[in-house]
């Protein structure tokens, strides 16, 4: 602790200097002898002079000193422990690693233990407020389903489609898939959590457990304790001597594995418990990280609060108020003024801090006037509607994620020119992003409707029509925008010829084949 202890501020410890003035002025005019010494004899200046007694041991300068004193160690910002920043809960990174070998078909749980695995990722993702979330699926082998993304959609879509089928080996090698959730986390900013949702891991992936370090580690099990059978085609699971095959959830392998490990374990719930659990958990992991990597550092200066009321309290005497308030006025009026109100919220809550608040009660507007970083501006206008005013925002920012975001707003706006253009440059930025290499598809397709459309657009008639009917139908409605999500998922449906789960079916046997060879 002592090695590390430093000034946040180091610069208002030069404020020291004031309490030293004020002291040293002090003494000066509390010198009788040196301020007569040269008009009067010695002799004659001792008899004159009359020593103070003992009633006046405190003087105001000696407390005004030390109060200036407080305030200026205080000001500077001792510190000697990390913290971790505001909102850690928005940005923690998750990858959930999804167990699909055989007996996730187990009907122990209702309707069975991959259904009740997809129906707690659902809620999980529910929790994370847009924080960057990527899926593996495993069994004998591991696959990525989904790199760490921020579209909750997107994973629910992905999510549905899991089934035990689409595996192309049997057989469960979790240690595989520790490994795969693991690199996708270390290609992050910053360190994550890796969430098994699993009915077993064995024992053989317990060294993998302990050697993981970087990211936390949670493993949510799936089923019962007194097991049920396994479905299978139409019927289900036997064995060889044709008894039918009852998958248990092995409880004490699990404790074992927080035993040996360290990873946080837990079984399924009928409520939201476990779902809570697991959002707690990934916010603490992650703020712990960050409290003992991150280089944000606990500001202790407040605690000098107290002592400084204290001494505040010593200057209600006789006198005394009267000349600190002289001095604080003094102070006070060659201060530059400051906007009235500044407000209250100025002094303790940074612009980007308020922004946050609102952002976080659903007033978009306010806090798109409060932010001042550019990015979270544009969000705010993005989430209020205004995408116009947020790609303004966006375009003061260089960056891959600026004209992504930029993108997307002229999406909304439908500028599908501007859009293509703006994904890519984001593709210019960083390769490969499949995010905006989708947008991007998207954008390119819903320019060529546009463009046939204005080819194919009929010339204005010139004779005027006899009558003209308005549906007033219409009127009922509520006005409002075309969903674009909607649009590019009709769009997608019409061309996408087979389902999520084929394609990953594919996808997965492909890899398969290539480690194989």
């Amino acid at each position: 602790m002592i090695e590390d202890f430093h000034f946040i501020r180091p610069w208002w410890l030069m404020s020291m200097i004031l309490p030293t003035a004020i002291l040293w002025l002090a003494s000066r005019s509390t010198d009788v002898r040196s301020q007569w010494k040269t008009m009067i004899a010695p002799h004659l200046l001792d008899r004159l002079v009359v020593e103070a007694g003992r009633g006046s041991r405190i003087r105001p300068s000696w407390l005004l000193a030390t109060v200036l004193a407080f305030a200026s160690f205080g000001a500077a910002g001792p510190t000697w422990q990390r913290e971790a920043p505001p909102f850690v809960e928005d940005i923690a990174p998750l990858v959930i690693a999804v167990d699909l070998s055989p007996t996730m078909d187990a009907i122990d749980v209702t309707p069975s233990r991959i259904e009740r695995a997809k129906l707690k990722i659902k809620d999980i993702i529910a929790t994370r407020g847009g924080a960057r979330t990527g899926v593996v699926a495993y069994s004998g082998s591991a696959h990525v389903v989904l790199p760490l993304t921020e579209d909750a959609s997107l994973i629910e879509t992905y999510t549905d489609a899991l089934a035990t089928r689409i595996m192309p080996d049997a057989g469960k090698d979790t240690a595989n898939a520790l490994e795969l959730a693991g690199q996708m986390l270390s290609r992050e900013q910053s360190s994550g959590t890796i969430l098994f949702v699993t009915d077993g891991v064995e024992a053989t992936a317990f060294d993998a457990f302990k050697r993981e370090r970087a990211d936390g580690l949670i493993v949510l099990g799936i089923g019962t304790a007194e097991g049920g059978p396994v479905k299978a085609g139409g019927g289900f699971l036997n064995d060889a001597t044709g008894a039918r095959v009852s998958a248990k959830l092995d409880v004490a392998a699990l404790k074992s594995l927080h035993n040996v490990a360290g990873a946080d374990v837990a079984t399924s719930t009928d409520d939201d418990t476990d779902v809570r659990w697991i959002a707690q958990r990934v916010r603490n992991q992650f703020a712990q990280k960050l409290a003992t990597e991150g280089d944000r550092w606990r500001d202790m200066g407040w605690w000098l609060v107290v002592p400084l009321a204290l001494l505040f309290c010593l200057s209600f005497r006789k006198g005394w108020v009267v000349r600190v308030s002289v001095l604080l006025l003094s102070v006070r009026l060659l201060m530059p003024v400051q906007a009235e109100a500044g407000e209250f919220t100025d002094m303790w809550l940074t612009p980007d801090q308020q922004g946050r608040i609102a952002y976080d009660r659903g007033d978009y507007p306010a806090a798109a006037a409060r932010f001042s970083d550019p990015m979270w501006r544009g969000v705010a206008f993005y989430r209020a509607g205004k995408f116009s005013d947020a790609v303004d925002a966006f375009a003061s920012v260089d960056s891959a994620e600026s004209w992504y975001d930029q993108g997307n707003a002229f999406l909304h706006l439908s500028k599908f020119e501007e859009a293509v253009a703006a994904y890519r440059k984001a593709l210019d930025k960083r390769k490969g992003w499949p995010e905006a290499r989708d947008n991007l598809a998207i954008a390119d397709r819903l320019l060529k409707i546009q463009k046939d459309k204005d080819q194919d657009q009929p010339e204005e008639p010139n004779e005027k029509p006899d009558q003209v009917q308005f549906d007033d139908r219409g009127k009922k409605g509520k006005e409002g925008q075309i969903d674009i999500a909607e649009q590019t998922s009709e769009m997608w449906m019409k061309n996408i010829q087979v389902s999520p789960a084929d394609l990953m079916a594919r996808k997965f046997a492909i890899e398969a084949g290539r480690r194989k060879q």
